[in-house]
């Protein structure tokens, strides 16, 4: 393999990496508005008076939703700018 065919490869390769990560910002976008909204009713809901029942199943519905906001907060890795995984690379 010359030279100029490793750098077509490292160009492929960040350019793939660059569409996923743009990917990822669309994905995490898109689950936090909607659930920003569930986390919050749960957590209006939890201030009211509810049954036992009621509010166990609220308290799930919110433990859930943390969770997956936890999980989408975590994705964020994925989306570093090239940049700063070019500074990665170099060190």
């Amino acid at each position: 393999m010359t030279e100029h065919d490793k750098q077509d490869e490292v160009a492929k390769y960040r350019l793939k990496l660059e569409e996923t990560a743009d990917l990822v910002a669309r994905i995490r976008h898109e689950i936090n508005n909607p659930l920003t909204g569930v986390l919050g009713q749960a957590q209006l809901l939890l201030r009211e008076e509810l049954s036992e029942r009621s509010r166990k199943r609220v308290q799930t519905i919110e433990d859930l939703a943390i969770r997956l906001r936890d999980i989408v907060a975590q994705l964020r890795e994925v989306q570093r700018p090239s940049s700063e995984v070019d500074n990665a690379k170099d060190s």
